[in-house]
């Protein structure tokens, strides 16, 4: 049985990885610590567990294998580093931290404590995913030119997201950091490659002192182009994958969830629908199998690496007004 200690609940996830833990059959919620005590207690209490308030000394016990960090964006390092020196295995919610910086400390302190990490990076797991995947590895579509992807809701407009995923210092940005990573990660992912450069622009709908409305645009080396969407501020935006290449396009969820292809390469004149594959299991249960079958999540780290250059390189964009080259964050 893995001992697990709920670090935080901050995140609006929280209770969902504290559901997904108490559903595991090898896993088991042991502890609690949270940075605003009363909130630490209250979930400790409806879960019947001890609360701490001193990190320290809850990663100082021998009867905690792992952690879930919830914790502010902005604590990441700190929290995750002193996990790891205390030797527990880290599932972590997106971004693993504000800065590659931040990231190559964390990395650093997980590689040589030897522990298991996995951050949640929860749609390249899902079926479409997976069956996008496949029609790109069956060449139909060419080479790739250009994605496009967006993720959007009307939390800010319809005021029920938490106050604070609205706070500069805690989240490092709005709706991009935030719901922006989906179509961050996946972009990375559907493009094949690194982006070389990223320009973004943020929208300031609400007047928060985060943005509310972003894109950022990615460009590789080859030339093809990523197009990353979201915001809070939209009441009907389905999210949606674009993908088009120089022998052929790929919609998915405009708005139905169906993917549909159509190719010069198999001599198609109408849009076909793609085959549904099966997605991944939930990345809580593949950190729990890393922790079983002492495995290393590489390509769920490597995802998750690029996702806070990407993230990093488009708040600098938008700070300097200039596109910047990946280089710059790495």
């Amino acid at each position: 049985m893995i001992r697990v200690a709920m670090l935080s609940y901050w995140h609006v996830h929280a209770w969902d990885y504290t559901r997904e833990a108490q559903a595991h059959p090898d896993t088991e919620i042991v502890a609690v610590w949270d940075e605003i005590p009363a909130r630490g207690e209250e979930a400790a209490s409806k879960l019947g567990v001890p609360f701490f308030s001193n990190l320290d000394e809850l990663l100082a016990r021998e009867d905690i294998d792992g952690v879930i960090v919830d914790a502010p964006s902005n604590i990441h390092r700190e929290v995750m580093v002193k996990a790891a020196q205390a030797g527990k295995h880290i599932f972590t919610e997106k971004v693993l931290a504000l800065t590659t910086k931040e990231v190559n400390e964390i990395l650093a302190a997980v590689e040589e404590a030897g522990v298991k990490l996995t951050v949640s990076l929860p749609r390249l797991n899902d079926w479409y995913t997976s069956s996008i995947q496949n029609v790109l590895e069956s060449g139909i579509l060419g080479k790739v030119t250009l994605t496009r992807v967006r993720l959007s809701h009307n939390g800010a407009t319809a005021n029920w997201l938490p106050e604070h995923f609205y706070s500069l210092e805690q989240c490092g940005g709005g709706a991009l950091i935030d719901l922006g990573c989906h179509p961050m990660y996946l972009t990375r992912l559907f493009l094949g490659e690194m982006p070389v450069q990223v320009q973004a622009s943020y929208g300031y709908v609400t007047g928060k002192d985060v943005e509310d409305n972003a894109v950022s645009i990615l460009t590789t080396a080859g030339g093809a182009i990523g197009i990353v969407e979201a915001g809070f501020v939209n009441a009907h935006s389905p999210f949606t994958i674009e993908i088009h290449g120089t022998e052929g396009s790929l919609l998915y969820g405009t708005p139905e969830d169906r993917i549909l292809v159509r190719s010069n390469k198999n001599g198609e004149s109408e849009w076909t629908e793609a085959d549904k594959a099966s997605g991944r299991i939930k990345a809580f249960e593949q950190w729990a199998d890393h922790i079983q079958n002492n495995t290393v999540a590489a390509e769920n780290i490597r995802m998750a690496q690029d996702l806070t250059a990407l993230m990093e390189a488009s708040n600098r964009s938008v700070a300097e007004k200039r596109a910047v080259r990946i280089e710059e964050i790495r």
